[in-house]
């Protein structure tokens, strides 16, 4: 991707079922767990570089012993930093020591059999180490302490913060994380609450009522309580003070899920894939957390997949399929290469066939999958081409005409190289997307200067920022003929507020592209009745709101926005001709049919949320208000 937006981060969770010294035994470590965290959250590091935090908890230790560890880093090397500092605990221990997993439960640190991490992209800016996750709520008792991590964004989180105040509590801050943390910190509060004063009433001693407690606290029933008003994409991971954990899905599966279990160990990771390498397990064996499901392992290391909320229509985020999830699992891989396919047809009619003058490559690296199945695209449809033109010959066909028939072939090269590797760590947004700007070059000499057509593939084009101020400067000293920008994407219209950090109408160079296009047709009228029309919308219940927004994109086809978006991203002064083609959302749910979550090219949300959003969103472009539509 050329442009630099924000997104998800990433989970793991590992519950190892057995004692330390079995996997000692088995496998020649104590620290099975914490080695396997460890490769669960490098294999999904493109998730998060703004930091990375795990915490484990010990079950059934005794008063008075630590049962809690945590360790956070939002350095520029997060998830060494944390491991190393992790193992020095260790780094001094005899054989003998480290052979003995019961001592080292007893003894060392970040030995528990309940762990979590957490890799963090910062969604606004905020990259201290106090927003890394996971995040404590402790308590005295060991059933009301808290350990959360997750990967969501919520849309009415002052709406649950306003509850919260209700209650009587006083949050130390507004945050989505904290808030969350909080308000089923304050249901776990009241299911301990109630079963204490139930075993009290029994006769049981305050000491005997801990266990049963521990036994028979509903984790299912407390996060169906807690979570009711949540409106939001979301995988949230708990463990509580005593060994219990969840993770839980919302209900319409924005975000993603997958969890492996066996007699040894329960996983779960954001990616499936990370799973597949870290445990060496097979694709079927790993399952996708269901809709509005909780992943419950209970203190003695039950499992169960409960439904906590209604599940509603699936709306799985497509841009995990398109640029998020690393490209190794085979589903996305395949879905990768058929956005590319889709593409082939387009642009040889924009090119009238002619692929002689044609060169094909893409962005550096995201957008390379997709190029390779753009390419297998152009053979085919070239293919057709080839057959029809021989028949055409007749029966007195030469050498020559084929060969020159065989000739058609299209040139593929590699022009656009990221020949930096930029973290662009504690960055605001300004600066981050100027570093990211100024990290390509290109390939010399294979360009056959103002004669030949360059066609290029991105995955997606969201403000269209990075190719007017960089890529498409460094690609006129090649001096073609013609630009060809290709997006696998379709054209993102509308903000995101499930977990991407694309909330600001104005930055979207499609929205611009609309703008420019009323203006131009003497109909910039209607952005002010669609002002009025989004605030009217706020006002009505939650079920009834509508997206104004989308009438203003259908007075214009959708070639009329490309073109215009062509004209935006041209840098001045740069003759050659600049075309983009994007994808359309039918050719996007025919290449992710299990990813049809589409709101920020369709306008159409899943949630009463997204759609207050969007009216916001707009309202705030009119008033000239910079900030997020969503909080």
């Amino acid at each position: 991707m050329s442009d630099t937006i924000k997104h998800e981060c990433g989970l793991a969770f590992i519950r190892l079922l057995k004692p330390l010294q079995y996997y000692y035994d088995k496998y020649g470590t104590a620290l099975y767990g914490i080695k396997k965290l460890q490769l669960l959250l490098q294999k999904q590091r493109n998730r998060g570089q703004d930091g990375a935090g795990m915490a484990t908890i010990k079950t059934h230790m005794p008063p008075g012993s630590r049962y809690i560890s945590r360790k956070r880093s939002n350095s520029a090397t997060y998830l060494e930093d944390v491991f190393s500092d992790i193992y020095a605990h260790y780094n001094k221990l005899t054989p003998e020591q480290l052979a003995d997993g019961e001592w080292i439960k007893a003894n060392m640190p970040y030995s528990g059999e309940v762990i979590l991490g957490h890799l963090r992209y910062g969604t606004h800016g905020i990259n201290t180490i106090e927003s890394v996750h996971p995040f404590l709520r402790l308590n005295n008792w060991i059933t009301r302490n808290l350990v959360m991590a997750g990967n969501f964004n919520l849309t009415n989180v002052s709406e649950l913060f306003d509850e919260l105040i209700s209650f009587g509590q006083h949050p130390k801050e507004d945050s989505d994380t904290v808030t969350i943390m909080e308000k089923i910190g304050h249901f776990l509060d009241d299911e301990v609450q109630k079963l204490f004063s139930w075993f009290k009433t029994e006769g049981h001693t305050n000491f005997e009522i801990t266990d049963l407690i521990c036994d028979r606290l509903d984790v299912k029933r407390l996060l169906q309580r807690a979570t009711r008003k949540f409106d939001g994409g979301y995988v949230m991971a708990g463990i509580l003070g005593h060994g219990d954990s969840f993770i839980l899905r919302d209900p319409n599966g924005i975000r993603p899920a997958f969890y492996y279990q066996n007699d040894e160990v329960v996983v779960m990771a954001s990616e499936r894939p990370a799973i597949q390498t870290s445990f060496n397990v097979n694709f079927e064996d790993i399952k996708e957390l269901k809709r509005g499901h909780a992943l419950i392992v209970k203190r003695d290391g039950s499992v169960s997949e409960d439904m906590v909320l209604q599940p509603q229509e699936r709306k799985a985020c497509s841009f995990e399929r398109i640029y998020f999830s690393r490209g190794n699992d085979r589903d996305i891989y395949l879905e990768r290469k058929k956005l590319g396919e889709l593409l082939a047809i387009d642009i040889l009619k924009e090119i009238d066939y002619d692929v002689e003058n044609a060169i094909f490559s893409f962005i550096p690296n995201t957008a390379e999958v997709a190029f390779y199945g753009l390419v297998e695209g152009l053979h085919k449809e070239l293919d057709k081409v080839k057959k029809q033109r021989i028949l055409d010959l007749g029966e007195n066909v030469t050498k020559e005409e084929v060969e020159s028939i065989f000739r058609m072939t299209p040139r593929v090269e590699k022009l656009a190289v990221k020949d930096a590797k930029m973290r662009t760590f504690i960055a605001d947004d300004k600066h981050r997307g100027g570093l990211v700007s100024h990290v390509y070059d290109v390939t010399y000499g294979l360009v056959n200067n103002k004669k030949d057509t360059l066609i290029l593939m991105d995955d997606s084009i969201v403000r269209g920022t990075t190719l007017k101020d960089s890529i498409i400067q460094i690609l006129s000293t090649l001096l073609p003929k013609k630009l060809i920008i290709v997006s696998s994407a379709p054209q993102i219209r509308y903000p995101d507020c499930y977990g991407i950090d694309m909330s600001k109408m104005k930055n979207f160079v499609a929205f611009k592209a609309l703008v420019k296009l009323l203006e131009e047709t003497g109909k910039e009228n209607l952005l002010e009745e669609t002002y009025h029309k989004c605030k009217a919308e706020l006002e009505k219940p939650d079920h009834e709101i509508g997206n104004p927004v989308k009438e203003l994109y259908a007075l214009f086809s959708y070639q009329q926005i490309s073109d215009k978006i062509a004209e935006i991203v041209t840098p001045k002064g740069f003759t050659p001709e600049i075309k983009v083609i994007y994808q359309t959302i039918e050719n996007l749910h025919g290449a992710c049919p299990n990813n049809n979550g589409d709101w920020y090219f369709s306008g159409d949300y899943p949630t009463p949320g997204g759609m207050k959003v969007v009216n916001r969103a707009f309202i705030n472009f009119i008033e000239k208000i910079d900030a997020r539509a969503y909080n």
